[in-house]
């Protein structure tokens, strides 16, 4: 790892200064180890904060029975990356290279650094997340992916652990040699694919998305008595912004999301019209360091956790997650999103996965090197899409029904491509019939003007095309409008406040239920934009301490 990010290797693995040290005493304790000694294990839940005052301390990745370096901590460098906050189980091996003294401190107590020493905390998390990024590019893990890219399943758990930051090693069944070996040793055969191997011990067929995140150690254990604060439903721009107010402003959070943070915006290949990135950012890296700000002031984050049911007829509220268990919650924020429409088409399931994608990350890039692809809508995500699959596609084929893309894509998008050499716009169009034999392979779609049917050799379809909020879950719970949106604050009608036990009327963004609140897409006539969702997870905090004090 230190040799591909040899030139990041000074902020990876800062030395700390003896001053800084010495602020760093009171809140740990000595510890003299022998060479030799385990200070911590892979797969361990909680391990501690590890700073060398003498000796050195080696870093390895167990991988089967065997052991590969990754760096020496010498005097004045630590232990430690994003796992630290999050409370995810480390994806190393530490051991003393010889006789060492440390400086040993227990998670909270480096919380409580990276919280109130603005010096060390940008020293540490710079480090921390410079650590993962080299783990998540070399594969340094601990779990074995083993699948096709010709299946539905295996691209949905790549891009589960890719969005979710977790460092895998994947082998393809068509291109990887020593796979049938791997196979064999395990007992798998070809049709129980896609494969989840955990620390080379535990194998899951086919696995959800839970399994996968419970077998990784990826979520914090949830006490089903404890009242939180506030529980967030949602982590996408909105959900992560409410997060990381309410945290650093003391409440108790907890965060639920069913897949991946980010949301929508977490599958963007580059937002260039947020403000403070000039140069734009992925989704997927905004919600990367939104989540490390939630964590750094103490927000939970829970992943692959649905919600099912909102109860709320009583307070404190309940969410229900699929599988049964409840948390319960003082405020709820309702921050689920919305997902795209899926086009009307009889082969369309049997294609998804396999050929027609809803999101388009390194992940899917990766399946359409050098082919045609197809990009159905008009917004900023389908626009963001054409331009990022335009570098390593043949070609890009954007489709529209309307006239063009004026009134619904930002003009730097539009430039790009009208600009774009390998893409074509293709106006008033609509795809009628995907057809395969097992996979995609060709698509038909009809030009309105002309009233012509055409096919493509195809076999790749990005669907970006609408908005379903998702709201599934509240059943009635609380008041939305014709398309199921969440209504809030003046929107909430007369009719719709004939439960609500208060003087006062509904705050901006609360619904009809108190202390009940929606922000971002998933809110009704909410600006699909993601500096708006922001936006509002913000503003929300403020109305949430209202409510608390009521």
């Amino acid at each position: 790892m230190a040799k591909a990010w040899e030139n990041r290797r000074e902020q990876m693995f800062p030395r700390f200064s003896a001053a800084q040290i010495e602020r760093l005493r009171s809140l740990g304790e000595c510890r003299h180890v022998t060479a030799g000694t385990i200070v911590f294990e892979q797969g361990d839940a909680t391990p501690n904060f590890n700073v060398v005052i003498s000796g050195s301390l080696e870093i390895v990745q167990p991988v089967d029975g065997r052991e590969e370096p990754i760096t020496v901590h010498s005097p004045g460098e630590f232990t430690g990356e994003t796992n630290m906050l999050s409370g995810r189980r480390t994806l190393v091996r530490c051991r003393a290279r010889e006789d060492s003294d440390l400086l040993v401190m227990t998670p909270e107590a480096l919380r409580k650094v990276v919280q109130t020493d603005s010096e060390l905390s940008e020293i540490l998390l710079r480090a921390f997340i410079l650590r993962r990024v080299a783990l998540i590019a070399e594969g340094r893990g601990d779990a074995v992916l083993i699948g096709s890219s010709h299946s539905a399943a295996t691209l949905r758990i790549r891009e589960f652990l890719t969005r979710n930051g977790q460092p895998h090693a994947y082998l393809d069944v068509e291109k990887d040699p020593g796979v049938q070996a791997l196979l064999d040793r395990f007992q798998v055969e070809i049709h129980e694919i896609p494969v989840v191997i955990c620390r080379y011990e535990r194998v899951l067929k086919n696995p959800t998305n839970e399994e996968v995140a419970d077998c990784l150690g990826l979520n914090p254990a949830m006490e089903p008595a404890q009242v939180h604060d506030l529980v967030v439903v949602g982590a996408g721009p909105a959900g992560l912004a409410a997060a990381i107010y309410g945290a650093s402003e003391g409440l108790d959070v907890l965060v639920l999301e069913s897949h991946a943070p980010g949301g929508q915006a977490g599958s963007s290949s580059k937002i260039e019209n947020y403000l403070g990135f000039p140069t734009g950012i992925s989704g997927q890296a905004l919600a990367g360091r939104a989540i490390t700000q939630a964590q750094k002031f103490g927000a939970e984050i829970a992943i692959a956790r649905s919600a099912a049911m909102l109860r709320c007829q009583q307070r404190p509220y309940e969410v229900e997650l699929a599988g049964g268990s409840t948390v319960k919650a003082r405020t709820v924020i309702i921050a689920t999103g919305a997902q795209y429409r899926k086009i009307e088409l009889p082969e369309l399931s049997r294609f998804e996965g396999n050929g027609v994608y809803y999101g388009a990350t390194p992940v899917e890039a990766q399946l359409c090197e050098a082919e045609e692809v197809i990009v159905v809508g008009g917004g900023n995500s389908a626009g963001q899409a054409a331009v990022f699959l335009s570098n390593g596609a043949r070609h890009v084929h954007v489709m529209v029904r309307g006239k063009g893309l004026t009134d619904t894509m930002s003009r730097y998008l539009i430039h790009r491509i009208e600009v774009g050499k390998n893409i074509t716009l293709r106006p008033f169009t609509q795809i009628t019939a995907l057809e395969g034999d097992g996979r995609l392979e060709r698509v038909r779609f009809v030009d309105s003007r002309k009233n012509e049917t055409m096919t493509l050799p195809v076999r790749h379809v990005f669907l970006m095309t609408g908005a379903l909020p998702n709201t599934e879950w509240l059943q009635r719970c609380v008041a939305l409008d014709e398309k199921g949106f969440v209504k809030t604050g003046p929107d909430v009608t007369q009719e719709e406040l004939t439960s609500w036990p208060l003087k006062r009327p509904p705050y901006l963004l609360e619904t009809n239920r108190p202390g009940v609140f929606a922000v971002g897409d998933v809110r009704s006539n909410s600006v699909k934009r993601v500096a708006s969702a922001v936006g509002e997870g913000s503003i929300s905090i403020q109305l949430i301490h209202r409510v608390l004090a009521e």
